[in-house]
């Protein structure tokens, strides 16, 4: 699959099977997945999801909304918090076949997966609490 690094915005090959040890990005070294939000898209979100063995938080945004841009801090504070969860975002402008196929009709919707299945989704920007207490009850 085709991961994009979050640090430098350089794309990086990733084996499925290699997907949980912890990959760095082949052009600045460092790590692919950890404690900042990645960029997904219609043709590697699903196999994200297979491979991950981490719970994974969506943020399913768009560039002209307000109130997904005012959450984007929260959401990146929050991936530094939880190193155990993988927390991915999802342009909903870019990556319609996604957003249709999971019935994204209002943003920013936040989508919390366990072994590839919706356990908890919730539509509109938390406050940074709020956030933190959705996420403990969609991960009890």
């Amino acid at each position: 699959m085709i991961i994009r690094c979050p640090h430098c915005r350089s794309q990086n090959r990733v084996r499925s099977e290699r997907f949980n040890d912890e990959p760095t990005c082949g052009h600045c070294s460092k790590a692919l997945l950890a404690g900042v939000p990645v960029a997904m898209t219609d043709e590697n979100f699903a196999e994200v999801l297979a491979a991950s063995q981490r719970p994974v938080v969506a943020d399913f945004w768009a560039a002209w909304c307000g109130p997904c841009r005012g959450f984007a801090p929260v959401f990146a504070q929050a991936a530094a918090r939880h190193p155990e969860w993988l927390f991915v975002k999802v342009d909903t402008d870019a990556n319609p076949q996604l957003s249709q196929q999971l019935s994204i009709r209002s943003i920013p919707t936040l989508a919390a997966f366990c072994d590839g299945k919706v356990v908890e989704r919730v539509s509109g920007a938390l406050q940074a609490v709020q956030f933190e207490q959705w996420l403990a009850s969609a991960f009890r």
